[in-house]
């Protein structure tokens, strides 16, 4: 495939600190920016690791102050609000954020609004008054323990409200972009087969919806490659084997680059379609991305054979079937059924269970369908027709 070198911009990235050990830098990076230090992370996970008494021997060798906020499960804006309220008083220096995309999309929501002290629903996307925000934020740390969201290097932090008439929106900006991602793929030890494989299926589908977006450029499909390499080579043997540490690298590394990715280009069908069946019904977000990324896939590769026989995302898709199987495979056409199988084979092998498991009905898919309009379908290679994206949902029931 000819490489077009047309103009693009990246936006700010963290500055990256990867590898084993990145961890034990935490004390001494917070320390830079003062002494009181918010801690925000999940129900229990990292809290019950020995990393976590680490940190705490660092902090107090440092003489750091920690204060600690616990978000269980997916932050919502009234979450958010609360931490806000509880913590404006505590002269916060610098937050730091331990945990998956839920526990750093929380900490960077908190780290913008700590100093502004407005509500969160100023600020989402799609729902409330949606002013600009203009900040302060404070520092922000990511350290995720999770290899899926990519959080880590977004400006997004992405807030829920579950139920039928709920919402999954983002508060979004460049100045809530981590000052450092501290990505140590020794903290992915503890993570269970489900969480292993619904978090590789989001990191695998952001990279592969980032290589296709209209947004697309250069220098992000290079790393998309590159994060997908990765994700071939160790997303099914960190499934089989969570102690397997090359498999661990790799998924970090997989997770990190997908998160790079799609702060700059967007995203696609599948994640549109993640954000109100994430709101309406009990789906983690990466299930929603594996079980739906085959058909979605397919759906796209029809249309566009259809309707654009010319876009150049039949060609990309293409690319990806050899970068994902190791093979050249000269046929076009081959190759695309052939990416639709693998994806569709890694899905049944990572058990991935379909929508209507968490109780998605036939008769509820045209509210799903219309409320899926949001941002990352506007950067989907083609754009779908109600029926398609309906026919899509019905498929992986």
């Amino acid at each position: 495939m000819q490489t077009d070198f047309h103009a693009f911009s990246i936006a700010r990235l963290p500055r990256i600190e990867f590898g084993n050990g990145g961890v034990n830098k935490v004390a001494e990076l917070c320390s830079a920016y003062g002494r009181r230090v918010l801690l925000v992370t999940g129900a229990k996970s990292f809290l019950g690791s020995t990393f976590y008494q680490q940190l705490q021997d660092d902090f107090s060798a440092r003489q750091l102050s920690l204060e600690l906020c616990q978000v269980p499960g997916e932050p919502s804006p009234q979450r958010v609000d609360e931490a806000v309220k509880q913590f404006a008083a505590a002269d916060i220096d610098v937050v730091l954020g331990i945990g998956g995309g839920s526990a750093l999309d929380a900490a960077k929501a908190i780290a913008g609004l700590l100093k502004v002290q407005r509500t969160v629903m100023d600020y989402l996307e799609g729902v409330g008054p949606e002013l600009t925000y203009e900040g302060p934020a404070l520092p922000f740390i990511a350290v995720p323990t999770t290899a899926g969201t990519g959080s880590e290097a977004t400006k997004n932090a992405v807030l829920s409200v579950q139920g039928k008439d709920g919402f999954k929106k983002s508060f979004r900006d460049d100045k809530l972009v981590a000052e450092y991602a501290i990505v140590d793929p020794q903290l992915l030890a503890s993570c269970p087969p489900g969480v292993i494989a619904a978090n590789g299926m989001d990191a695998l589908t952001q990279l592969l919806e980032s290589y296709v977006s209209t947004r697309s450029n250069v220098m992000t499909e290079a790393l998309a490659i590159s994060g997908l390499r990765a994700a071939r080579d160790g997303l099914l043997a960190l499934y089989r084997n969570s102690d397997d540490a090359r498999a661990r690298e790799q998924m970090a590394y997989a997770s990190m680059l997908s998160g790079i990715c799609l702060a700059q280009t967007g995203l696609g069908s599948v994640h549109g379609l993640a954000s109100p069946l994430g709101a309406f019904y009990p789906i983690p977000h990466g299930v929603v991305c594996g079980t739906l990324v085959a058909e979605a896939t397919r759906v796209n590769i029809d249309a566009m054979q259809q309707r654009e026989p010319d876009n150049v995302a039949l060609d990309k898709y293409a690319r990806l079937a050899e970068i994902l199987s190791e093979r050249r495979i000269r046929d076009h056409q081959e190759a695309r059924d052939s990416l639709i199988a693998l994806l569709a084979d890694w899905t049944e092998q990572l058990q991935l269970p379909g929508l209507a498991h968490y109780g998605v009905h036939e008769n509820e898919l045209d509210h799903v369908v219309a409320h899926s309009r949001g941002s990352s379908m506007k950067t989907n290679p083609i754009v779908l027709s109600d029926a398609e994206i309906h026919r899509l949902l019905v498929a992986r029931l």
